[in-house]
């Protein structure tokens, strides 16, 4: 085997992506070391920690844990309640990838372990040219994950791999089961990592705020249709859980968490063609403040061209053809139309 001189530390989270990355990395001669950050102080974290370690001796690669519960309390648990509870529906795994995964971990891998590169499991493709990163869909539409990952810097990108770029879910889990690694039967993920089943997201959100009732009303006339148990249970586009008898079936259109008044409307009222993204960032410099794009404002979401029109940290983003449930919280995210790379995004007023 040729070796690389090169130390590669991987964010191993002792699930099925993460482990396939240190084993490929492993096999084309990077000096790899994992790293777990423990992000809440419980056992559900700890298991994660246990499962880390596992893959870590079955490989035999140095193995270390990051106590950063500290930092994911104030970055993510605390920015999520804080979302809901002024009206906004937060993207946690996008501010964890900022903030602990390319923040904190990133740095503990650089500055403490001396890491050429750091690598993670995500499904994305860095090219570079000129000295400028950019990010390409991964070869697994299915599972790209470019939308999670707009706020890395060309710092970060410059010092990232991402090794399951090429494959697909199934040739991971034949990696990993003829190689007979221990997470070779892992399950998929959950989105929110601290919120663990049977635990929903809104049974989290009912016991961390007292529900109080407030009024459905119908945005287009005032009128007040009945009442609800707290405006945090809701986003814009739900349908479900409004149980409002109307001629047309009743979607929520807006939050006014100050009032605790959840609006109601139609579908037809969910449609926009143009949204505001504050704090808007292009990944990598240009000058072009006007331009066509392909836009997402949600990552389930299709592609949907766009024009926008970028001043200072603010990008106004004009559709083709009305998008819905445009939300308050939620990323937008921007594409190159012809070769389909991450070019910038903001967030959603």
């Amino acid at each position: 085997m040729q070796l690389n001189s090169k130390k590669a530390a991987v964010a191993l989270s002792g699930g099925l992506d993460s482990s396939v990355t240190c084993f490929l990395l492993k096999n084309q001669g990077y000096d790899v070391a994992g790293i777990t950050a423990k992000m809440v102080d419980d056992e559900n974290f700890e298991q994660v920690v246990q499962n880390a370690r596992k893959v870590a001796e079955k490989l035999e690669i140095p193995h270390y844990v990051l106590d950063l519960s500290v930092d994911f309390k104030k970055n993510i648990i605390d920015y999520f309640e804080n979302s809901y509870i002024t009206g906004k529906t937060p993207n946690p795994c996008i501010m964890c990838n900022k903030t602990i995964k390319w923040g904190k971990l990133f740095d503990f891998a650089m500055n403490k372990l001396g890491a050429d590169i750091i690598a993670t499991g995500h499904y994305a493709r860095i090219e570079r040219k000129n000295g400028v990163s950019k990010l390409f869909p991964a070869f697994d539409k299915k599972k790209d994950q470019l939308y999670y990952l707009f706020e890395l810097s060309q710092e970060q990108l410059g010092r990232t791999i991402f090794p399951l770029c090429g494959l697909v879910k199934d040739d991971i889990r034949k990696i990993a089961a003829e190689n007979d690694l221990p997470s070779k039967s892992s399950k998929e993920s959950q989105d929110i990592c601290f919120i663990k089943k049977p635990m929903t997201a809104k049974k989290y959100l009912l016991e961390r705020f007292k529900a109080e009732k407030g009024d459905f009303v119908l945005k287009k006339s005032g009128k007040k249709l009945g009442m609800h148990d707290g405006f945090f249970q809701y986003t814009i586009g739900q349908r479900k859980g409004v149980g409002i008898a109307y001629s047309e079936p009743l979607y929520v259109t807006g939050i006014d968490a100050k009032n605790n008044i959840v609006y109601l409307g139609t579908k037809d009222e969910l449609l926009t063609d143009t949204i505001i993204a504050k704090n808007f960032k292009t990944q990598y410099p240009t000058d072009k403040k006007s331009f066509d794009v392909l836009a997402k404002i949600r990552y389930n979401m299709d592609f949907k061209p766009a024009h926008v029109e970028i001043a200072e940290e603010t990008a106004q983003i004009t559709f083709k053809e009305p998008v819905s449930a445009v939300t308050p919280g939620q990323a937008a995210v921007l594409y190159d139309p012809n070769d389909g790379h991450l070019i910038g995004g903001g967030w959603i007023e």
